[in-house]
């Protein structure tokens, strides 16, 4: 159950805010003190987290917006609403420019603020999803290789990193363009900064100049409230463009004009916004090939690619397999409380003789594919060809039908066992061996799992 968690000094309203919130379903909580607030979000943590922080702007200890500055300091994912009587635009700017996700005024509309608390919890678990998802497929965020063109590529993020220029990405899907891009924010003097990422090829083209720019309330139909774009969270930061190869025309010419003026224009508004930020884009399409069919601007693309970075594919840079493997298999045994893995060099070599169509994420999900199913110390040669040969649907079949790890992990252990014994020819002694177990262990295996010869 999504949990919120109330601050405000009059202890009538966190009352009265807090029944509201359980009567709809949410678990709330609520403290009179900015202090006690920072200790209850610390010791929610491990738990998973608070879903929503609801916060007063003046208080006593400290006001709205040290807290929030702490607050997101120490958790980025949070979504914050500010609550306040004091309501002013200066105010509800200053919330949005501290990374206050919405601002409400005072006396609370409960509507309004069942609205903002639902919207505020879905974009705090969006983000707790993304950010594990991330975590996933790029680990640690080192850009990890020892091939040339990787050596290139870290040599050119020292160099132009501390730089402002921009610089455009190119590479395949899940050859690392994200990580390239945090890596040249990371470098700058922004890296105090927000890095704001928008995924271009994500967003609905109707909504994508909202996205970037914002819109004034009433601006468009359900349009209810004023929205600050990521231009303007970006303002003194960096904003990334993935996959701008899929932004609408009308939309790259906003872009255009944004970076010529170093101001934009919310989606109805009228007033010029100035802005400083840094553009990274990535793209994993041929931009000049856009061009050709008038799909993208030209002029959009020189601004863009002052600083070409291309990611080759992996299948391109097979040196760089080995090293991925070791980071990869560390990384796994670790999430899953497994002990060390290593794979010999023959089950290197036949990794680094595959195409990787999916590149470095394809790599890192066949890695704990293999940690998970064949569960050694050391990966073989035989154990990776076991487990391509079993096929991707048979592997996707057995997720789909496990309800708890164990029993994922019990299936698909059953499954390697009777490929073992069919190629074996159901001999007992040479599966045995071909599992490196003895055979009194690979009975108790079969009759666990009721596994008995094919007639």
């Amino acid at each position: 159950m999504n949990s919120v968690l109330i601050i405000d000094d009059e202890k009538e309203i966190c009352e009265s805010i807090k029944m509201i919130l359980e009567y709809e379903g949410y678990n709330a909580d609520y403290s009179t003190s900015a202090n006690e607030c920072l200790n209850k979000l610390a010791g929610n943590s491990e738990s998973g987290g608070y879903s929503a922080l609801l916060l007063d702007i003046q208080m006593p200890e400290m006001s709205g917006f040290e807290v929030i500055k702490k607050v997101k300091e120490q958790y980025p994912d949070l979504s914050v609403v500010i609550i306040s009587a004091h309501s002013s635009i200066e105010n509800a700017i200053k919330a949005t420019k501290s990374g206050a996700f919405d601002f409400i005024e005072k006396p609370i509309d409960r509507e309004k603020l069942l609205l903002s608390i639902r919207n505020a919890v879905e974009q705090t678990n969006l983000l707790k999803e993304n950010t594990e998802i991330k975590k996933s497929l790029i680990g640690d965020g080192r850009i990890l290789g020892k091939s040339k063109s990787i050596q290139n590529i870290l040599e050119i993020i020292d160099k132009v990193g501390p730089l402002d220029t921009r610089v455009l990405i190119s590479g395949e899907n899940g050859t690392g363009k994200e990580l390239v891009a945090r890596a040249l924010h990371n470098k700058s003097h922004r890296r105090d900064k927000p890095f704001i990422e928008v995924n271009c090829a994500a967003i609905p083209n109707e909504l994508i100049e909202s996205e970037l720019f914002g819109h004034e309330k009433g601006s468009f139909t359900g349009a209810v409230q004023q929205r600050i774009g990521k231009f303007e969270l970006a303002n003194k930061g960096t904003i990334f463009l993935d996959e701008i190869g899929d932004m609408s025309l009308q939309a790259q010419a906003k872009v255009l004009r944004a970076i010529e003026d170093g101001k934009i224009e919310r989606v109805g508004g009228g007033k010029k916004i100035e802005i400083d930020v840094r553009i990274l884009a990535a793209t994993n399409k041929d931009l000049k090939a856009e061009i050709e069919k008038e799909k993208f601007r030209e002029d959009l693309y020189h601004r863009l690619n002052v600083i070409p970075i291309h990611i080759p594919p992996l299948k391109e840079r097979h040196e760089d397999i080995p090293v991925l493997v070791e980071h990869f298999s560390k990384e796994i045994t670790t999430k899953h409380k497994k002990l060390p893995v290593t794979f010999d060099d023959e089950a290197l070599k036949l990794l680094q003789s595959q195409q990787w169509s999916g590149n470095v994420r394809e790599l890192r999900n066949i890695i704990e594919r293999i940690i998970i199913i064949i569960d050694k110390r050391q990966i073989t040669k035989k154990d990776i060809e076991f487990l391509f040969a079993a096929g991707k649907s048979s592997v996707e079949d057995i997720i789909a039908e496990s309800n708890s790890f164990q029993e994922f992990k019990e299936k698909a252990e059953r499954a390697f066992i009777v490929k073992q014994l069919k190629a074996n020819d159901w001999n007992i002694s040479k599966t045995a061996e071909a599992l490196e177990i003895q055979r009194s262990h690979l009975y108790n295996k079969m009759k666990k799992y009721g596994i008995e010869k094919e007639e």
